[in-house]
């Protein structure tokens, strides 16, 4: 009797992409990057979409109004941008929302 071996796939870093920032990243909702930290993600991103660069970086780092999430956690509460990614850890980039009636 042999058994069955299920294979399973390790995928990339997924980066999700809001709503405001789609139009420049090709319409896309979330794009596999590569990369073994937030940084190296975030600049494989900035690669194939070149019009994120200004929208997800501030000279080397992160702007203010954005904030970044792994699997639920801001990267800032960690290592910031060197933060390690793992295959199928998830990237969700956040734009601050300022408004409202005064």
């Amino acid at each position: 009797c042999g058994s069955v071996g299920i294979e399973v796939f390790a995928t990339m870093p997924t980066i999700r992409i809001p709503p405001i920032l789609r139009p420049e990243a090709g319409n896309n909702r979330q794009v596999e990057t590569g990369g073994a930290t937030v940084r190296e993600a975030l600049n494989e991103l900035v690669a194939t979409y070149p019009s994120l660069a200004n929208r997800i970086f501030a000279g080397d780092e992160l702007p203010q109004f954005l904030n970044v999430f792994i699997d639920g956690q801001d990267v800032r509460l960690f290592d910031g941008l060197e933060t390690a990614v793992s295959p199928g850890t998830t990237v969700i980039l956040l734009p601050a929302v300022a408004g409202g009636v005064r």
